[in-house]
């Protein structure tokens, strides 16, 4: 194969490419040599070091450099195949679902949902669907919005759970949960004989938050700067399970999500409410399917269960 393949000029276009030639260009990234690669694709190494010297010479540029007889894959390869990678998915999953249909059995139920939920809430209706129906077969693909709302808005899933209080196009909204924010203490911190912590409390505190784009991140930074309470923001990250992971290691205090800090409760995390109310909202998103999948009203219902029994543990 050639090291050097001559650029394109920049108003030269990439001629068409073939599914085959992207399907051996993936085969020699994922097997890492030729001659496996070979094997798989049922194909001769001499076959498949043409097939790709042809694509290098139609893209304009080198795919792989030789390192001791061995392929190793230049920085556009590498750039190449993300893209690749997303295409043969896409494929994968459109002959599963071919695959369903033919057989009509073992049709997925795809729920899309904040990666919170997954942890926390989903799980509680899970359980309760699987004693319902054991035969049930759910796919929870976690998301965060807005490409959750835009996936239901294409009808890419059966239902939805999110925090948004509107629905996106072609979904039908309603409320599941609601409850407020509270806070979560290493076992061993002095605020822990408290039974409601006050804004005050947090004074001086080392905090952790979530990002700084996060809503609640936002509405809990107001909070305390109306109420003129100063904190030591030594950390921060997206994940409310890695907050409260990073509050049982004795590395600060933070405000989250009742169903997350409900979750990872006990093990040196301790769960206080709060003296001010940071609304968490919950929403169900239904796409609006002609015929909606028949699982799909029973997990409704299992949410719903769900979502009243976790509000109860929740009540002081």
């Amino acid at each position: 194969m050639p090291s050097q393949i001559p650029n394109r000029s920049k108003t030269d276009s990439v001629p068409a490419l073939t599914h085959r030639q992207l399907g051996l260009f993936r085969g020699v990234m994922v097997h890492g040599n030729l001659s496996r690669a070979a094997e798989a694709s049922n194909s001769s190494q001499p076959t498949l070091s043409r097939e790709l010297a042809r694509l290098e010479q139609l893209l304009g540029f080198a795919l792989f450099d030789r390192v001791r007889g061995r392929l190793r894959p230049t920085a556009r390869a590498l750039a190449l195949m993300q893209e690749v990678e997303r295409s043969f998915i896409g494929l994968e999953q459109i002959a599963q679902r071919a695959r369903e249909l033919r057989t009509l059995s073992g049709s997925r139920l795809r729920l899309a949902c904040l990666p919170a939920l997954a942890h926390a809430l989903v799980p509680h209706a899970l359980r309760a669907l699987a004693k319902t129906t054991p035969e049930a077969l759910v796919s929870v693909q976690p998301l965060e919005s807005p490409w959750l709302e835009q996936a239901l808005s294409e009808q890419r899933f059966e239902l939805g759970l999110s925090e948004a209080s509107e629905a996106p196009v072609g979904v039908a909204w309603q409320e599941l949960f609601e409850a407020n924010e509270v806070a979560v203490l290493p076992a061993s911190h002095g605020l822990c004989r408290k039974p409601v912590l006050q804004p005050q409390d947090f004074e001086g505190e080392h905090f952790i938050s979530l990002a700084v784009n996060d809503p609640y991140r936002q509405a809990i930074d107001r909070l305390f700067s109306e109420h003129s309470v100063n904190r030591v923001q030594c950390l921060e990250t997206e994940s409310a399970v890695a907050i409260c992971a990073l509050v049982r290691q004795g590395l600060g205090v933070a405000i989250v999500n009742p169903l997350t800090a409900l979750e990872c409760a006990g093990n040196g995390l301790e769960v206080r409410p709060m003296s001010v109310s940071v609304p968490f909202r919950i929403s169900l998103m239904l796409p609006e399917i002609p015929t909606p999948h028949p699982l799909r009203e029973g997990l409704v219902a299992a949410l719903q269960n769900a979502s009243r029994d976790l509000k109860k543990r929740l009540a002081p």
